[in-house]
């Protein structure tokens, strides 16, 4: 199983009837699942279809679908815009009769058709979009979008495997931060001894229960066993989640900020150069999980 990205792109084109159509989805990543869709006039029948097609392929993304349509009859019609024309001629005759009432002439129809918006193209019925038409068109949209998420398959493999390698990098800082702090007691211990003994000679009568506070304190502070645990069910929370093969974008952008919570607390724990250094780099291989989640579905 893989992981599925939010980003891709998918084509489908053919004939329906006397026209030829071209489908064009494209996806980006979303909180959730936005379609947008843009059909030509006179195809709006298709809007709900098409959508609810869309949230069967995607689950998360923004996703803008359009139809691009174009007839293939030559036999382009015209009419005459009647009522214009009327408006025309009774402007015509009454400008001639105020300006010359004697030599009035009739008016000649030939000049008054030339005139611009009296004779237009004649426009395609809405029925155009037969039911055998609407058919083919949703199976060109279900095409387009099966390409769709072909796409996001395979960018999502892609993911995939740069994912499960940033968490083997983590995976093996872990380890080594896990070996430095193994190695750590004797240093602990040694700055605990230096500190109990700058304690009392500050307050030379310093009661023992205080002492053994400031201990305890600062043991404590220096431990980060637990950060090192958590870190190790994250990994393996993370592995299982972009195995399972389902929509997990949301569930591993809350994991990273996990991670990036338990890298903070282990760079402010520590107490040697290269255990900070371990925690710089989880920081950063972190930033690049975090990058790379933001893209899947």
């Amino acid at each position: 199983m893989s992981l599925t990205s939010m980003t891709g792109f998918g084509r489908s084109q053919g004939m329906a009837g006397d026209i030829a159509w071209v489908w064009e989805v494209r996806s980006v990543n979303s909180r959730g699942l936005d379609v947008r869709l843009r059909l030509p006039g006179g195809f709006d029948l298709l809007d709900q279809p098409v959508r609810k097609l869309a949230g069967q392929y995607c689950a998360r993304g923004n996703v803008s679908i359009g139809l691009q349509v174009e007839r293939q009859r030559q036999d382009n019609r015209y009419q005459v815009n009647e009522r214009w024309l009327a408006e025309l001629t009774r402007a015509a005759i009454q400008l001639s009769k105020e300006n010359d009432p004697e030599n009035f002439a009739p008016i000649q129809p030939d000049g008054l058709l030339a005139l611009r918006g009296v004779i237009e193209a004649g426009e395609e019925d809405a029925e155009a979009l037969t039911d055998d038409m609407a058919k083919v068109l949703l199976q060109g949209a279900e095409e387009a979008l099966s390409a769709l998420a072909a796409a996001r398959k395979t960018e999502g493999q892609a993911l995939f495997d740069v994912l499960s390698s940033h968490l083997d990098t983590i995976e093996g800082l872990t380890g080594k931060a896990r070996d430095l702090a193994e190695t750590q007691p004797q240093a602990l211990q040694t700055r605990i001894l230096r500190s109990v003994t700058d304690l009392l000679q500050q307050s030379p009568q310093l009661p023992e229960e205080r002492i053994a506070q400031e201990v305890a304190l600062l043991a404590s502070k220096a431990d980060v066993r637990e950060e090192l645990d958590r870190l190790s069910a994250h990994i393996a929370s993370g592995h299982d989640l972009i195995a399972a093969g389902k929509p997990c974008g949301r569930k591993l952008e809350f994991l990273a900020q996990e991670f990036h919570r338990e890298a903070n607390t282990l760079g402010s724990k520590s107490q040697d150069i290269e255990l900070t250094r371990i925690g710089l780099d989880l920081k950063a291989t972190i930033d690049q999980v975090r990058e790379q989640v933001a893209n899947v579905e």
